[in-house]
């Protein structure tokens, strides 16, 4: 098997199924440390597989991608031949966004597609990005507005405390500038490469499980509904308790979702897409 700076490690060969993980904008594949044990814990016979992307935790010294298209580009190379076997994905906020797009250029091309792909935390492509900067109130007055490039143009100390009220930022991390200097730019630079994402496509010949949090402030449960549209192979849609991070904070009612999802595609044969 082929090595590649956005997994951890070698996937393991004799996995029925691996389920690769996106990070939410400004996270990393730490979010998903837990998974692996969890969803041992739970039966569910799985390769978990975080997606490192460049430019946070142990890839902090390269160059973050701002633009979504090339960074799919290079993820459809680096994984390919990870994505050759039967696998999921999951992907959470900003990640439900770069597994849609890595899924659309697959699909065209007529590469191997994923048993199911659950999409959690993210408005349907047709619908316009959520953003920090006017998304969510912060109780410090109005936000800055975007940036002429779509960029979140909001102050730092703005930004930060719109992560605090969505849930992605201790509290207490306000009263640490040095590591918010270290974060905000990683959160900056995963905004604009979601206001780059252009035009959605088509629907997708995989099925969609979706989540919501019923107390999500930044994307309301219809506007996650609204990914039915591109549900080519059907649709299932959760709504979870907790905000934006319940991914974080209710990890373990998300995962009792997932592991019967993995038990359920696991058996499966891995479906391959005419190119389109």
């Amino acid at each position: 098997m082929t090595t590649t700076e956005y997994l951890a490690r070698a996937p393991r060969p004799h996995a029925p199924v691996r389920l690769l993980c996106f990070p939410f904008a400004g996270g990393g594949a730490s979010a998903y440390a837990r998974w692996q044990h969890e969803l041992d814990a739970r039966g569910a016979s799985v390769d978990v597989l975080p997606v490192r992307l460049p430019g946070r935790e142990g890839r902090s010294g390269e160059p973050r991608f701002t633009e979504l298209a090339p960074l799919v580009v290079e993820l459809d190379e680096e994984l390919d031949e990870v994505l050759a076997s039967p696998h999921l994905l999951y992907g959470h906020s900003m990640g439900a966004l770069v597994a849609y797009a890595l899924m659309r250029r697959r699909q065209e091309r007529g590469a191997p597609l994923p048993r199911a792909a659950l999409l959690a935390a993210y408005r349907a492509p047709h619908l316009p990005p959520p953003r920090l900067d006017s998304d969510i109130d912060t109780g410090a007055g109005a936000g800055a507005g975007p940036g002429a490039d779509g960029s979140c143009a909001a102050s730092d100390s703005d930004l930060a405390r719109a992560l605090v009220a969505l849930g992605g930022l201790p509290e207490a991390l306000l009263g640490h500038p040095e590591w918010l200097r270290a974060l905000l730019p990683v959160v900056r630079d995963d905004l604009a490469l979601c206001a780059s994402a252009g035009t959605a496509g088509g629907p997708l010949c995989v099925p969609l499980h979706l989540f919501a949090g019923a107390d999500d402030s930044l994307v309301r449960t219809s506007e996650v509904t609204a990914w039915r549209r591109y549900a080519a192979r059907g649709c299932e849609v959760r709504v979870l308790p907790g905000g934006h991070f319940f991914l974080r904070t209710h990890e373990g009612w998300l995962l009792d979702e997932v592991a019967p999802l993995v038990r359920r595609y696991g058996g499966r044969r891995t479906v391959h897409a005419a190119a389109s």
